[in-house]
This record gives structure tokens, C-alpha cells and sequence, in this order.
């Protein structure tokens, strides 16, 4: 079931918007108009832009050799990193939470069928990367 929201508002949307468009258009200059979220949108996503490299090989070391990052939709890719970035840099944020607010915003860029293989992904790479002995 879809939940209905106004994109404008919620912060992760925001955020997957901003990083689509300087990962792939890497000109793109990032402006952040005014909103209540705009501390946290401007740390997620310059905190994931920033730590690209080592969010790309946790992603490839936790989701297992079989696992092709590059061959996902761009932007699954771009939810995976923001993601990634919440789970290791933001431990104060359930991963319930983290996961329930990109399913959330996934809703507005995603088919039904791609949003429950990014729960999928969510859950697993949330547990791996927050377990004990990671």
C-alpha cells in the first residue's frame, strides 16, 4: 500500500533528489531552499557525496559478491547510499526508521515490485552494518 505524502516536504525525498542530480550530473550546483529539515537534508547528503568510496565498498562487502551494485536503476542506487550513510554515520536513527522513511519516499520514484526489493535490500544491509561485530 502506497502512503500518500507531499514529496516537497519529506526530507528524504529531498535528499534523493539532490544526490541523483550531482552523482549524475556532476555540474549541478546544490542549493537547499528553505525548509524545516534542512540541517539534516544538507548533513545526509553531503555526508553520502563525501563518503562515496567507502559507502560503495561496504555496500559491495555487506550485499555479497554476487551483488551488482552498478546494475541497479540509478536511482536505487541513490536510495542504497543515502541509506547507507543513516545506517553508519547516524546511530541515533532506528534502522526500522531509517528503512520505513526511504520505503516511504521510494514510493514517489519506484514500482511496487522494485520497492519490495529495496525492503529487501534495506533490511538486510540495516542488519549487517549495525550488527555487533561488524
Amino acid at each position: 500500500m502506497r502512503t500518500q505524502f507531499s514529496p516537497q516536504t519529506n526530507p528524504r525525498v529531498i535528499i534523493i533528489q539532490k544526490l541523483y542530480s550531482k552523482f549524475f550530473n556532476e555540474e549541478n550546483n546544490l542549493d537547499f531552499p528553505k525548509h524545516r529539515f534542512k540541517k539534516f537534508i544538507k548533513d545526509i547528503v553531503y555526508g553520502t557525496i563525501e563518503r562515496n568510496d567507502l559507502i560503495l565498498d561496504e555496500l559491495k562487502n555487506k550485499l555479497g559478491e554476487d551483488f551488482t551494485f552498478e546494475k541497479l536503476d540509478k536511482i536505487l542506487q541513490t536510495i542504497l547510499k543515502a541509506a547507507t550513510y543513516e545506517f553508519m554515520y547516524k546511530p541515533n536513527l532506528s534502522i526500522n526508521i531509517i528503512i520505513k522513511e526511504y520505503l516511504n519516499s521510494s514510493n514517489f520514484f519506484l514500482e511496487d515490485s522494485q520497492t519490495k526489493y529495496l525492503n529487501a535490500l534495506l533490511d538486510n544491509l540495516g542488519k549487517k552494518l549495525r550488527s555487533k561485530n561488524a
